[in-house]
């Protein structure tokens, strides 16, 4: 992935004219993904990725094949029954699963409930197994080293606790904790599933034992659905317990209200529905006749009153309807005797009519007092069957529900032998002939593919952390300024047989590389050529003096006459070039303790003139600031056609800047994918500041292998091929 930097922009202090390419006509890259980029980046660290891909697949060898243990799983498979075949046509105390969610769901949770597991470890002994029961495992080495380590730490940093002694453990208690870490430890290798869409249940054991797996799964399964039965059992046990207590309440309540009916019944008169009926009849017939009296009574009433109320004997005859008043009254009117038979024959009537007044209401009166005795007698037998009838009702109800409880008793008690379980085992576990953890081929896979992950990952970090320059385009980019050459790493053994190398091969590439240098810079200004040459860097060991011995060594080829100033006068780096270097130099030339001519060193080997730097407690950014070194350059300029200055790094010391002054060109070294862009931007800045140019840039120490490897091959011009043929001298 390659990175792209926004420009920077250095203004000429010559031209108002910016010297770069503007941001809006620099390339965006910023968003774009190059994959081709990307995919170059990742074989460049294919080794790398292959190491740590090799090493993840042997620690994932290691874990699988030696480290890790061995685990067998077996598995077990139960139905639940939804319906069960009954033997007899009998309710069952417990009913049977329904089969929805919250039942399936329900299930799974009892098959994974402690009380199972804790069955299932009492009747395997699995407290005694040091699977089960880490007591038992011995101590590994691992274990005890990492107890001394940890003690050892708290020891240092003051950690270990004062020891309190706490009373013995019971061995209950003992036991009991012995128990549940078993059951802890148990249900953390049971793995329980419900078939999807189905009432079939998985329930799996991985153990370090292939037949221990096997076992516990049957165990498991065998143990649910003796649970179930053991339910039903308890739960049909309860129900015969207490419909017994039941029935024996309701069979003395029953006799209790069988015996009030008939104490009852025998302490009142015989009373029955029909006769209270009847007598109900009677008293409506009664109540007729005495409605009949009544009409007597008033009818005997209006006849007296109409014959006490007869004026003549007419009238008295008409109203008594008698015959013999009738013939009476024939012989009235002339026989005084007839008369007086007819008023006492009258008389008699009236009489007889009173008697019949009298007669009818004594009869009225003595219906309605026969009235009054029906009606209480109806009313007392009224209540008296009402009582009977209620204590007949509520001793036929004890008797419905003793007669059903009697029968839910017998049934119940026919149920306990017949009871089924609700589930049912559709498939014993088998014995694993294998191990089926670690699985070891997808354990190797896995850890490749991480290994793999791990690997691109480094790599792209690595790749996008460089913030180093690997082309002369990317620098160019950044800076805004011109690289005027790119010097590969030059293959001498050491910085001495530096200038041998270009000599002895003056067609290989670091010397074509140096060659091209030199052409860049002379052209850099055609009307009037440089003479006075400074060469600097951001920081040290970047190449700055190897570039400046190698250029002013490719000068001598044109048949110039060459000055190489060094003008880092406290490191002094140009004597690990040189043996036997002279102590006198630049120093004493400025101090006046020696001429140019007497200063200057000649070496075997180099044909250019050296000035080298000599030990001084004077400042050198004060020595180059003074007039005694602007007059040694002019006096320099004008006996050689060339003067190289090696400075001090700009991030270091102020020298360069300060030599800058008296300079034609600069040329700033910069170390290929090792100056970072923050080194060169502050560097530049530092120039921009002092309003002085750089002439142009050098990317130095370029590893042509990894050039090729960063597929910048095609960019890198006609510096690509650093090995082939053509350069091969």
């Amino acid at each position: 992935m390659t990175n792209v930097p926004q420009r920077l922009h250095f203004q000429s202090p010559t031209s108002p004219q910016v010297q770069t390419v503007t941001s809006a006509q620099a390339p965006v890259e910023d968003d774009v993904i190059d994959l081709g980029a990307l995919f170059s980046a990742i074989w460049r660290g294919k080794w790398l990725i292959g190491v740590i891909t090799i090493l993840a697949i042997f620690v994932g060898g290691y874990y699988a094949y030696v480290a890790a243990t061995p685990l067998y799983r077996s598995t077990a498979v139960v139905i639940l029954e939804t319906q069960q075949n009954s033997v007899v046509d009998l309710q069952s105390v417990v009913g049977g699963m329904s089969g929805d969610t919250s039942e399936v769901n329900s299930e799974v949770e009892v098959l994974r409930a402690r009380g199972l597991m804790g069955k299932v470890v009492d009747r395997l002994d699995l407290t005694r197994d040091p699977e089960f029961n880490g007591s038992l495992r011995p101590v590994s080495a691992v274990d005890s080293v990492k107890k001394q380590i940890k003690d050892q730490i708290k020891g240092q940093l003051g950690l270990q606790k004062e020891q309190v002694l706490l009373p013995p453990e019971e061995p209950e208690e003992k036991a009991k904790r012995t128990r549940n870490n078993a059951i802890s430890t148990l249900l953390s290798k049971i793995t329980v599933s419900n078939v999807r869409q189905s009432l079939v249940f998985q329930i799996t054991a991985e153990t370090e034992n292939p037949k221990k797996s096997a076992l516990i799964a049957d165990t498991i399964v065998e143990l649910y659905i003796l649970n179930q039965l053991e339910v039903k059992f308890e739960a049909t046990e309860q129900a015969t317990s207490w419909l017994s207590e039941r029935v024996a309440e309701l069979q003395i309540e029953l006799e209790k209200a069988e015996t009030a009916a008939s104490e009852f019944s025998a302490s009142t008169d015989l009373v029955s529905l029909e006769a209270l009926q009847a007598l109900e009849r009677q008293l409506k017939d009664l109540r007729e006749r005495i409605g009949n009296a009544g009409d007597s009574v008033v009818s005997a009433e209006a006849r007296l009153a109409s014959l006490q109320a007869a004026q003549t004997r007419a009238e008295q005859a008409e109203l008594a309807a008698d015959p013999q008043l009738a013939r009476f009254l024939l012989r009235a009117e002339t026989d005084q005797q007839m008369a007086a038979a007819f008023d006492t024959r009258f008389a008699q009537v009236i009489i007889r009519a009173e008697l019949e007044v009298t007669r009818a209401r004594q009869q009225q009166t003595a219906l309605s007092n026969s009235e009054q005795g029906l009606q209480e007698q109806i009313a007392s037998q009224g209540e008296d069957l009402i009582t009977l009838q209620q204590l007949t009702r509520e001793a036929e109800a004890t008797r419905l529900l003793y007669e059903y409880f009697l029968t839910r008793l017998k049934e119940t008690s026919a149920q306990q032998g017949i009871q089924q379980a609700d589930s049912r085992i559709l498939s014993d576990a088998v014995v694993p002939a294998a191990a089926a953890s670690p699985r070891k081929s997808m354990i190797l896979a896995m850890s490749g593919i991480l290994g793999l992950m791990i690997g691109v990952g480094l790599v792209l970090l690595r790749e996008a952390r460089n913030n180093g320059f690997r082309t002369a385009r990317d620098l160019e980019v950044f800076s805004g300024l011109t690289v005027l050459g790119q010097i590969p790493m030059i293959p001498a053994r050491n910085r001495k047989k530096l200038l041998n190398y270009l000599s002895n091969k003056p067609t290989s590439a670091a010397a074509e590389a140096v060659r091209n240098l030199r052409t860049s810079v002379l052209l850099s200004n055609v009307d009037n050529p440089p003479k006075v040459i400074i060469s600097t860097s951001s920081v040290p060991g970047e190449g700055k003096t190897t570039n400046s011995l190698a250029l002013a060594h490719n000068l001598l080829g044109l048949g110039k006459t060459v000055l190489l100033i060094e003008g880092d006068i406290r490191r002094r780096t140009i004597s690990q070039y040189f043996d036997n270097l002279p102590d006198k130099g630049v120093v004493s030339v400025l101090s006046g303790e020696k001429t140019l001519q007497e200063a200057v060193h000649h070496t075997s080997g180099f044909g250019a003139d050296l000035l080298i730097g000599d030990k001084t407690s004077a400042n050198a950014a004060d020595l180059f600031s003074s007039d005694r070194f602007k007059d040694l350059i002019a006096e320099a300029r004008q006996q050689y056609d060339a003067v190289i200055i090696d400075t001090p790094p700009v991030l270091v010391v102020p020298d360069a800047r300060i030599i800058g002054q008296v300079a034609d060109a600069v040329l700033f070294t910069v170390h290929w994918d090792k100056t970072t862009k923050q080194q060169l931007e502050e560097a530049l800045r530092m120039f921009q500041s002092s309003n002085q140019k750089i002439t142009g840039l050098v990317l130095s120490q370029i590893n042509s292998k990894r050039m090729k490897q960063y597929g910048y091959g095609g960019r890198y011009g006609a510096y690509a091929g650093y090995g082939a043929k053509y350069y091969n001298n």
